[in-house]
């Protein structure tokens, strides 16, 4: 999971909830330091057990030339609630989801982020629900299920979960790593409520759906070049979920710009947050400027 170094919001930077026609959300929202938002806004998804506050040490920058910039909880995320049906958990739903969430930031068209399997998401977004965002980033994301040592992590917890319950695994599993890491207590708090948060059908359900997802990045290119839908692949050289080889691959069949983030590894928002808002900043410009490819 994505473990933020802080917790306290910047300036500029507030909790909310973002109402839309499949729901509730609860979000973190950023709008510039002064004045009106002037340039197109941005949402941003997080990953598999991951949340909001993955994007919180980014979000002030990318507020600043101008724009609002929304980071959410996923539905049945930490503190975006979700029903116990393993339906409204599978990509397609969680696609809708998001969805509606662009449609409630316009009119406007947004920016569109996706992190890890939040990447998944918001593919399904654009290639299952119609979005069209301004642009799109895959952010630490591949071109179908998850690999190297995180689906380890992933299958374990599908084989754990239902034996031995959420509690027990943060218990006897995630406290003590979290412990070993020598984090703060206020950050091992958080991590704990985040997790005990999630609803168990939704973990359960997220974690087959990254593990099982299918390759559609034809599909995604496809669609990017008749929609004119400028796209980026950002990772970190370290990445230990999708390998960097394979998501360099991924960005090369998308026709898609590509940054790697020295120093990071699957979570450059958190490890390299200065550098990782710099691309992003740099991508939506050209955007809207209609210079990014």
């Amino acid at each position: 999971m994505s473990t933020p170094r802080f917790l306290t919001l910047p300036p500029g930077v507030r909790r909310t909830e973002i109402e839309t026609s499949r729901g509730t959300f609860a979000a973190l929202e950023a709008l510039p330091g002064s004045g009106v938002p002037e340039r197109c806004p941005a949402l941003l998804v997080p990953g598999f057990t991951g949340s909001k506050e993955d994007f919180i040490a980014v979000l002030q920058s990318l507020a600043r030339p101008g724009r609002r910039v929304v980071a959410i909880d996923m539905r049945g995320q930490y503190e975006s609630t979700g029903p116990e049906d393993e339906a409204a958990y599978a990509l397609p739903a969680l696609g809708a989801d998001v969805r509606a969430l662009l449609d409630a930031l316009g009119p406007e068209p947004a920016h569109l982020v996706g992190h890890s399997f939040g990447g998944l998401v918001t593919r399904e977004a654009i290639l299952g629900a119609g979005a069209r965002p301004l642009s799109y980033t895959l952010m630490s994301s591949g071109p179908s299920a998850i690999t190297g040592p995180r689906r380890r992590d992933v299958e374990s917890l599908v084989t754990m979960l239902p034996q031995l319950g959420v509690h027990r695994i943060w218990a006897e599993h995630l406290e003590p790593d979290a412990r070993a890491g020598r984090l703060p207590e206020e950050i091992i708090g958080f991590l704990r409520r985040r997790m005990l948060g999630n609803s168990v059908t939704g973990l359960l359900t997220m974690a087959r759906e990254i593990l099982d997802a299918p390759d559609r990045v034809e599909e995604l290119a496809k669609v990017s070049d008749e929609a004119g839908l400028p796209v980026l692949v950002l990772f970190g050289e370290n990445d230990n979920a999708w390998e960097p080889r394979v998501q360099a691959e991924m960005a090369e069949r998308l026709g898609a710009a590509r940054v790697v983030i020295p120093g990071a590894a699957h979570s450059p928002a958190v490890e390299a947050p200065e550098t990782t808002a710099s691309a992003l900043a740099d991508f939506w410009r050209a955007a809207e400027c209609g210079t990014a490819r």
